[in-house]
Parts: structure tokens; C-alpha cells; sequence
């Protein structure tokens, strides 16, 4: 049964790389390493390459990956890389087969979350998706009409660079409006406002503002039926939840949003199952497609 297949979904970060086997959305072992983020990229490579071996591949069908940059989606090419200066132009799927003998397919991280979420979480009733990823930046994958709508090098809805007030809805947006809003970290306002930190929740309670007028620009612009929020940022979805759904319900299409929903991921590992998820949409030897992108 085609559908039973091991499957290894790798996550590369400035900060660390994930990657597990993964089987039925279920992963069944993981392996994390630290990037060597000032590396040369044939270091950074041979690292991979070495996480992989140590997790075992031998009955896998191949590999998914997911990288926060450009991607030539068709050539399998890394263009860039945010904050592993050494990524630019990397033949990761031709490196990768040659060295496995394995199919490889790469996409941004942000598609790869959204695939995940469509595949294993809570998109999978949905055709219009959104998957926002609330972290160091602001990421977003498409998925429209089932299909994920990686754009021109895998950047499509990519709203981060979006102008907004005096920035980008980037810096309101993700863990850079904490440092420079308010000067503390993303973690450190989640510990203090779950301590009742007044400054903190007042952060929070703006964050969701700014974050609802990013919803309405995806609304304008794609109108999809959910937006699915991943990131570390998410996880504190209780204390920006209010202040963001005041913020969307302002969008003047009421009856778009009787019927539209945002909610926190409930994944866990969704990077490790997003990228597993993008081999399973696009490996077409595969004589079973997932049901979901039929």
C-alpha cells in the first residue's frame, strides 16, 4: 500500500536543521542539528547529508525540504537563504539525489508549513488556505483550489514586504515589533504577559491589531476560506486573539467573513510534517495521490 510510505521531511533554519522519518503524518524519528550558519555552503551540505545518514533512509521514497528563501521550485536551486550568507545558488536536489539515489523536492518553509496543515491538520476540509508563519519575520504559503500557488521562485504571498505605517507589515508583524516596539524578545513578552505584565499584554494587544490588518490584505487579495497561524508567535494565539479578530472584523465584505475562520496550528512538528507533506504532493510516480490535491 503506496500510502504507508516513509517519507524524510527536513526543515532548514539559520538556527537549526529538523528533519524526521515520517509515515502517515506521524513522525517516527527526528534528528536535529545546529545550523553552521557562517559556514561554507558545501559545509553546510555535508552536515545534512550526515543528519540523514544518522536517521536512517534506507526505506524511505525521498525527501521533502523547506527553506525560508527563494527557491527554483522546477531545478530544485536554493537562490537565498535569510541569514545563511553562504546560500546563494545551491543545487540541494541535484546534490542530494546524486549522493541518495532519491527523489528531492524543495519549496520555501512557509509553502511547506501550509501544505502540512492541508495534509495532516486542520486545512484538509478547506480549497483556499492561507498558512501564516509567525516568527523571527512573517512568512505565508498559498494553497488555491487545492493546489499550493508557489509563485515565480517559490515567493508567492509573501505579504512580509508589504508597506505598512512607517514599515512593513513584517516589522509589526512578527517578533521584530516586540524588540523594536517595545524592546523585549517575543519569549520574554509571552513569559511576563502570562505573568499579567500590564507593558506585556499591551504588546500583545497591539500585535494583534497589526496582525488583523495583514488578514485583511490577504482577505483583498486571495480571500480564502481559513488562515492557519504557525510560528513560535502562535502558540501565544490567546493573548492576541481578541485585539486581531476586532481588527479583521472591521474588513467591509461582511459576508466573506460570516464564513471565514483563523485559528492557531495544532500540529506539532510542522515543519518536519509540511516538508514531508510537499513530498507527498509532488512525488508523481506515486500512483496514489493524497486525497486532499486530487
Amino acid at each position: 500500500m503506496q500510502h504507508h510510505q516513509k517519507i524524510i521531511g527536513i526543515d532548514i533554519g539559520a538556527t537549526k536543521i529538523q528533519m524526521g522519518i515520517v509515515q502517515d503524518g506521524n513522525i517516527l524519528e527526528e534528528v536535529k542539528l545546529p545550523t553552521s550558519a557562517a559556514a561554507p555552503k558545501e559545509q553546510i551540505i555535508r552536515e545534512i547529508v550526515a543528519g540523514i545518514e544518522q536517521l536512517g533512509h534506507t526505506d524511505t521514497l525521498g525527501f521533502g525540504i523547506g527553506v525560508p528563501g527563494l527557491v527554483d521550485e522546477q531545478r530544485g536551486v536554493v537562490l537565498g537563504v535569510q541569514n545563511i550568507p553562504s546560500w546563494q545558488e545551491v543545487h540541494l536536489k541535484r546534490d542530494l539525489e546524486r549522493h541518495f539515489q532519491k527523489p528531492v523536492y524543495l519549496t520555501n518553509d512557509a509553502n511547506s508549513f501550509v501544505l502540512g496543515e492541508k495534509l495532516y491538520g486542520k486545512a484538509r476540509d478547506y480549497r483556499n488556505v492561507v498558512g501564516l508563519t509567525l516568527g523571527s519575520g512573517l512568512g505565508s504559503g498559498v494553497i488555491i483550489d487545492g493546489k499550493l500557488h508557489s509563485g515565480t521562485l517559490s515567493s508567492a504571498g509573501e505579504i512580509g514586504g508589504v508597506p505598512y505605517l512607517d514599515q512593513t507589515l513584517e516589522d509589526y508583524c512578527s517578533g521584530k515589533f516586540f524588540s523594536q516596539q517595545f524592546g523585549i524578545t517575543g519569549h520574554e513578552a509571552q513569559r511576563l504577559a502570562e505573568q499579567g505584565d500590564a507593558h506585556a499584554l499591551e504588546a500583545f494587544s497591539q500585535y494583534g491589531y497589526h496582525l488583523g490588518s495583514a488578514i485583511k490584505v490577504i482577505l483583498y487579495l486571495l480571500s480564502p476560506e481559513a488562515v492557519f497561524l504557525g510560528g513560535s508567535i502562535s502558540s501565544c494565539y490567546t493573548l492576541f486573539e481578541e485585539s486581531m479578530q476586532t481588527s479583521i472584523a472591521a474588513f467591509p465584505f461582511k459576508p466573506v467573513l460570516a464564513r471565514f475562520l483563523v485559528a492557531p496550528s495544532e500540529i506539532e512538528n510542522a515543519a518536519i510534517l509540511g516538508a514531508a507533506a510537499l513530498f507527498e504532493m509532488k512525488n508523481v510516480n506515486n500512483p496514489q495521490p493524497h486525497k486532499a490535491f486530487s
